[in-house]
């Protein structure tokens, strides 16, 4: 992935010792990270702001631009910087990419000394909770109340798909991350693989049981997830449980409150994924599998159904047969007593992007930013990686390949039941780590479902009550 999406989907382990989120008595990493003060008096001179210029940008100063070089690369990026570019040729333009953000940056934070712009993702992610909490970004309501580049009639924020302003919102305004793709998460599969058994993708939990038990008989299992990477399983299982029970399920997991994960409706979709485990249904060896291969084993024609975000088509290019027809689904319903239609999912922003609040030339990151929600860096991004944008658009005039045209039918149906959990970028750690560990012992088989829900419940009362993360609730 890139992020979501999201979002980072690297070595978990690598994480947690590069982060030290997973004991209270290590978060001295990260806050030590974003704690410094220094360097903040260090501002470039402000430019005189115009109709071209409309955040004021000191067009002869250096800007410096890191960004997280997972499955979406970094070539996007350094197009948009070509824009830039243009419009302030005196600028010398540092362009960074590595899949290790914490390790790249931590001294550059400590140091007072961090880039203009940074894609935050990755399995080296910083807490933007922390971030936030510590006072350490810069309010992007600038840009997003600053004249669009293709019509300056429209405010930047009103060129964006909904929910992506809120997302960068951590306590009402202001608005500290701008994510820059846009995600859609579910059950991916491939048209092809379900045409050979003569299928259609399940609708109900019955039939995609018999389904699942269908394909094992040909030697095909139903599901597969990236083991060593359990966070993924929420792609599809937070919107089946929201479905099942209502979005004030997830409304109440995002706010860490008392029992949120007793829900009937948790019970209900954890007991559902058990029973794809008790059966035999995923994926021989899944456990020990990182993303790259369970999503191989996928595109190989091994496995029917794998949860992932929409960066999968890219991300699995090299190794995706022309034939495949990938494709993304909401999750089945689990019967006819559901709270949200078929069609609910989970799609939001991605590749969230800060500008921190020691940056030398904030205007400039933010102008950065500005040039890639523009329609025409925003289809350059469509084209290269199979992503949509946050920009509301950008995907007129070309054709789509068949996972993203996929993704943008699955928005479509979904309407006003589009899902955005916020736990994933409230509590990075307690999502990744802890609630990811839980549901990767169950899908293992190693626990059961009301052992799951008790691990995962500790986890999050241990979260509400630990008094040195910052907390964050639905307005």
């Amino acid at each position: 992935m890139g992020s979501t999406s999201e979002y980072g989907r690297r070595d978990v382990i690598k994480r947690a010792a590069a982060i030290g989120l997973i004991a209270v008595p290590t978060m001295s990493t990260l806050a030590a990270c974003a704690s410094s003060d220094s360097g903040g008096d260090s501002k470039v001179d402000k430019g005189k702001k115009s109709a071209e210029n409309p955040l004021g940008v000191n067009g002869s100063a250096p800007l410096d631009v890191v960004i997280f070089d997972g499955g979406f690369g970094d070539q996007y990026a350094k197009d948009a910087e070509a824009v830039y570019k243009k419009m302030y040729p005196k600028a010398k333009i540092k362009h960074a990419a590595t899949l290790k953000i914490q390790s790249v940056l931590q001294p550059r934070f400590n140091g007072g000394t961090p880039p203009d712009l940074i894609d935050n993702s990755g399995a080296e992610q910083m807490d933007m909770g922390v971030l936030v909490g510590k006072k350490q970004l810069t309010d992007l309501t600038p840009l997003l109340d600053a004249p669009s580049i293709d019509d300056p009639a429209k405010k930047v924020r009103d060129t964006l798909r909904p929910g992506v302003v809120e997302m960068g919102q951590f306590d009402g305004d202001p608005v500290w991350v701008f994510y820059y793709a846009y995600t859609v998460y579910g059950v991916w599969y491939s048209q092809t693989g379900l045409e050979k058994l003569d299928a259609e993708y399940p609708e109900n939990w019955d039939d995609m049981l018999a389904l699942c038990a269908k394909a094992k008989k040909k030697g095909i299992a139903g599901w597969t997830y990236a083991g060593k990477h359990p966070y993924y399983l929420p792609f599809s299982l937070y919107p089946f449980m929201a479905k099942i029970g209502g979005k004030e399920v997830l409304d109440a997991i995002d706010n860490l409150e008392p029992n949120a994960w007793k829900h009937p409706a948790v019970k209900a979709a954890f007991e559902a994924y058990y029973e794809l485990q008790q059966k035999g249904y995923i994926l021989k060896g899944t456990p020990g599998l990182d993303h790259i291969q369970s999503q191989t084993a996928w595109t190989q024609g091994k496995v029917l159904f794998h949860p992932n975000g929409s960066w999968v088509e890219n991300e699995a290019k090299k190794t995706t047969p022309d034939d495949f027809r990938m494709r993304v689904s909401a999750p089945s319903s689990l019967d006819s007593s559901d709270k949200l239609p078929f069609g609910t999912l989970w799609a939001s922003g991605g590749e969230p992007f800060i500008v921190p609040a020691n940056a030398k030339n904030p205007d400039g990151g933010m102008e950065q930013l500005r040039i890639m929600v523009s329609e025409e860096s925003s289809k350059n991004f469509t084209k290269q990686v199979s992503s949509l944008t946050s920009f509301d658009g950008g995907t007129d005039g070309f054709t789509m390949p068949p996972g993203l045209t996929s993704a943008v039918a699955a928005l479509e149906k979904a309407g006003d039941n589009i899902l955005n959990p916020r736990i994933q970028d409230w509590y990075v750690a307690l999502q990744k780590e802890q609630i990811g560990a839980g549901l990767g012992e169950l899908m293992a088989g190693r626990i059961t479902p009301a052992e799951a829900i008790k691990k995962i419940q500790d986890y999050a009362d241990a979260a509400a009550k630990d008094e040195s993360i910052k907390h964050y609730k639905h307005q």
